[in-house]
């Protein structure tokens, strides 16, 4: 089902409560990648699919998501970052069969979605593997070498995001270990490279339907804090939590778009 902007902005303001509530910081990554998150989970995942967060601490847009789809309730996001909650900080394993891995530890993401790709070809199964990453996961030697193993084995069933908004918890992307032009790092790479605008619905829809003889990636250009003035392009956002007189504004400014 094609996702309207009214949902999107309900995830968002949904995602803002859920912080709040459970004062728990992470918002601005999380704001990021929601947009791209939601078009993904409401009209690209079936069954047979599957979805890979990566970027673990943007578990509250994939939760968010996931309730925005009917497979979380109110009363399930109410316990978000709780002791002995299903919904802790970063996606848990064995809990929800919408989320196959525990991730979190950042840079590990990718190579899981290389091997959950490349046993579903060997089984003969159908259907599609999303992964999400940082930007900031480019940095790691691991994330490099699941490119050069889902390239070598031509993963076709296999499609990346990278939420680029170009901060990570000690500064810009640029400033802390520089992979800048990321895209161009990836040109020489076997694959089917998209750079977009990671917050213009069309432009992500036209990158995941597009037809591709080699493995997908969709580099996404965000804002962090994305839909909310104070906390965009904010590096204090990646961990800092909301408060009361903060959470009330955000909810004005999302309503008001």
């Amino acid at each position: 089902m094609r996702i309207s902007t009214d949902a999107l902005n309900r995830a968002r303001k949904r995602l803002l409560q859920m912080h709040h509530e459970s004062g728990v910081g992470h918002i601005g990554g999380n704001l990021s990648a929601l947009d791209a998150m939601m078009v993904v989970w409401h009209e690209y995942l079936d069954d047979k699919d599957s979805f890979i967060l990566s970027k673990g601490h943007s578990a509250g847009a994939l939760y968010v998501s996931l309730w925005s789809k009917g497979l979380l309730s109110d009363s399930d996001l109410t316990l978000f970052h709780k002791d002995n909650t299903k919904l802790p900080g970063h996606p848990p394993a064995n809990v929800f069969a919408a989320i196959p891995f525990a991730t979190g530890s950042l840079g590990h993401g990718l190579s899981l979605a290389a091997g959950t790709a490349l046993a579903r070809r060997l089984r003969g199964k159908d259907g599609h593997v999303f992964c999400l990453t940082s930007d900031g996961e480019w940095q790691e030697g691991s994330t490099w070498e699941a490119m050069i193993f889902l390239c070598h084995h031509k993963l076709t069933n296999l499609t990346i995001l990278v939420d680029h908004n170009n901060l990570q918890g000690f500064g810009s992307t640029n400033d802390v270990a520089s992979m800048a032009p990321l895209q161009k790092k990836l040109e020489g790479f076997d694959i089917e490279l998209f750079h977009v605008n990671g917050h213009n619905l069309d432009m992500i829809r036209q990158a995941l339907s597009a037809p591709s003889a080699h493995p997908k990636m969709i580099i996404l250009n965000t804002t962090k804090g994305h839909g909310v003035s104070f906390m965009e392009n904010r590096m204090e956002w990646h961990y800092r939590p909301i408060n009361e007189a903060q959470y009330q504004q955000a909810i004005d400014e999302v309503s008001s778009r």
